[in-house]
């Protein structure tokens, strides 16, 4: 007899949420905006970023509540405004941006295993493949037992990576100094508040700041999982307040114990460093415990994604349907395969390319983007199609495009080019799905959009060998 998933709770979806989103990057953004912003810049930064997420939020809470029916995560409410070839295409820049991240995950993992057994080095060694290979294959077999068994694990893992980070942030505000940290707070040459001066280290500061936030959403993954969508629609509001609440704490206070300098020259993980001029060497311990602990988390967090994602699209018939099957458990076994083998192909090229993993990293945040972009396009769409149009929601919709713009703009071309050269192959993906349910492939306007996307892949291939795009060195 086929044991059926049971429902996911609120607390579970949070905690999914929460582990996913806090990774290794807060471990470390206090140095990585420190290296070109002052603390009132880094300020700006965050709360520029935090708006804008928090603006997406609010869209995917009225998307979820508005269309209950749609339960096949984020990319569902882009196919619901521009149609099945966009929904795919986002659903395949969200599933490649997990298990590209998962592979940045693995690697930082074992580079803190490393601060208390050198043998697995920076994690890019054969020791830290090896260690990376058998923690994925773990986490495999236990999701194949269930979202709902797999959850409650990742509960546990949320409450044991939370502990160090509240430790961290309690000690910084009982160490909290004032004098350094409004000591140079606008980082110019007067030290007073400059325009210029302050918008381009806002600029420098965001480049970092914006990443930490991507997979905010998470819940809505599971959303079909979920006991009803009004819990969905909580879950994503209180795992974007708890998660916008930790970066803004944990990276501000350190600049009220350390000096912008100082912050920028700290090893990684960089809180490690803070906390250990705090309170002595136990304080990098826990810290770097708290890496290990945050880096498998999230990687736990989204080795369940990625295989769900795969799950959903493929019964949206965008995806080829061999993937749309379950286990006893109800657990989507094809897709966790191919989206965890994948990781591991992924993980043996970290042997090969030094550089591997920030660009695992960056490209994974970079594909996240074009269907956070769509989602907002489409939310925008859907409300001017409304009967009675509400102007707030359309202003709303608007200004989180354009957020969305903007930072698609800022990560950059060489890496908006190669987000290509991972959707054109996913055409042929998209075209055999179609015709195996026997539905249309393209209208128009999406034979147009393929078209245009197979050029911008081709391109990519032709700069990349020509030496304009050099993956070496990103």
């Amino acid at each position: 007899m086929e044991e059926k998933d049971k429902k996911i709770g609120l607390v579970s979806l949070v905690a999914l949420s929460v582990t996913s989103v806090v990774g290794g990057g807060v471990f470390n953004l206090m140095s990585d905006v420190a290296k070109k912003s002052a603390v009132g810049p880094v300020i700006i930064a965050l709360l520029i970023s935090g708006l804008g997420m928090g603006m997406f939020v609010m869209c995917l809470n009225h998307l979820t509540v508005r269309y209950p029916e749609l339960d096949a995560g984020i990319f569902s409410f882009a196919q619901k405004g521009f149609g099945n070839f966009v929904g795919f295409v986002s659903a395949l820049g969200y599933w490649a941006s997990i298990f590209l991240g998962n592979v940045a995950l693995g690697c930082l993992a074992f580079s803190a295993v490393g601060y208390f057994f050198p043998v697995f080095g920076d994690g890019q060694n054969v020791y830290g493949v090896i260690g990376a290979s058998i923690v994925l294959w773990v986490m495999h077999f236990v999701i194949l037992r269930g979202s709902d068994f797999a959850s409650k694990i990742n509960g546990f893992i949320t409450v044991a990576k939370m502990v160090p980070l509240i430790i961290f942030i309690i000690t910084m505000i009982i160490a909290f100094k004032y004098s350094m940290f409004t000591a140079d707070f606008w980082g110019t040459v007067t030290g007073n508040f400059q325009w210029g001066d302050v918008l381009s280290q806002v600029r420098g500061a965001m480049v970092s700041v914006v990443w930490v936030f991507v997979g905010v959403e998470g819940a809505v993954v599971y959303s079909s999982r979920a006991k009803s969508k009004k819990i969905v629609a909580k879950a994503v509001v209180l795992s974007f307040a708890i998660i916008t609440s930790i970066y803004m704490l944990s990276t501000v206070l350190s600049f009220a114990v350390m000096s912008q300098g100082q912050l920028a020259k700290l090893d990684k993980p960089a809180m490690a460093g803070v906390m250990e001029s705090v309170v002595g060497p136990w304080g990098g311990i826990l810290i770097s415990i708290g890496v290990i602990i945050s880096a498998i988390g999230a990687w736990f967090a989204c080795t369940m994604f990625s295989g769900e994602i795969l799950y959903q699209i493929s019964k949206e018939h965008i995806f080829p349907k061999v993937f749309a099957h379950t286990n006893k458990y109800g657990a989507p076994s094809y897709a966790l395969l191919l989206s965890d083998g994948l990781v591991q192909f992924f993980f043996f090229s970290l042997l090969v390319n030094k550089s591997a993993y920030n660009l695992m990293a960056l490209l994974a945040s970079s594909t996240m983007l074009v269907p956070y972009f769509f989602v907002s396009l489409s939310y925008c769409k859907l409300n001017l199609q409304e009967k009675k149009i509400n102007w707030g929601h359309v202003v709303l919709g608007v200004l989180t495009t354009c957020y969305m713009g903007l930072v698609l703009y800022m990560s950059g071309f060489n890496y908006l080019f190669l987000t290509t050269l991972l959707f054109t192959p996913g055409i042929l993906v998209y075209i055999w799905a179609r015709k195996e349910n026997k539905l249309r492939v393209f209208n128009k306007p999406e034979a147009v959009g393929a078209i245009l996307l197979a050029i911008c892949g081709v391109l990519c291939v032709f700069f990349i060998a020509t030496g304009t795009i050099n993956v070496a060195t990103m």
